[in-house]
């Protein structure tokens, strides 16, 4: 039996995320051809990783959907779809999922660096 972490909430709001970049193509941005197959793949690649991260977490997973959510940020420019609806929803999809990947990555920090401190500070008292 799966055990459910708090930090996994935030996989699940990037599965969201990752769902709209996956509809994004056909619902929002009638993307041009080369911004459809950006958004569609790092939808999926997004996808892959959080659904993993939930099932089984490692450290990894979040990486990966830093990268991919800094390269969505990024990409419109180097993909050539700058000013477009498109360039504005990888933007936007971009910067929440690398922020939510950045604040697992943090807490995650946070809880095998500083936990033990504090309760071996516990046990002292």
């Amino acid at each position: 039996m799966m055990k459910w972490r708090k930090e996994s909430t935030l996989d699940l709001y990037n599965l969201v995320a990752a769902i709209f970049l996956l509809a994004a193509p056909w619902l929002f941005v009638r993307a041009n051809p080369t911004a459809a197959i950006d958004l569609r793949t790092s939808g999926a690649a997004i996808a892959i990783m959080s659904l993993a991260a939930i099932v089984a977490f490692s450290i990894w997973e979040e990486w990966i959907n830093l990268v991919v959510g800094c390269w969505l940020i990024v990409s419109p420019w180097l993909l050539g779809f700058a000013h477009t609806r498109a360039m504005h929803f990888a933007i936007a999809a971009g910067a929440v999922v690398a922020f939510m990947a950045l604040l697992e990555l943090w807490l995650e920090y946070e809880k095998t660096h500083f936990a033990p401190a504090t309760s071996q500070a516990a046990e002292r008292q």
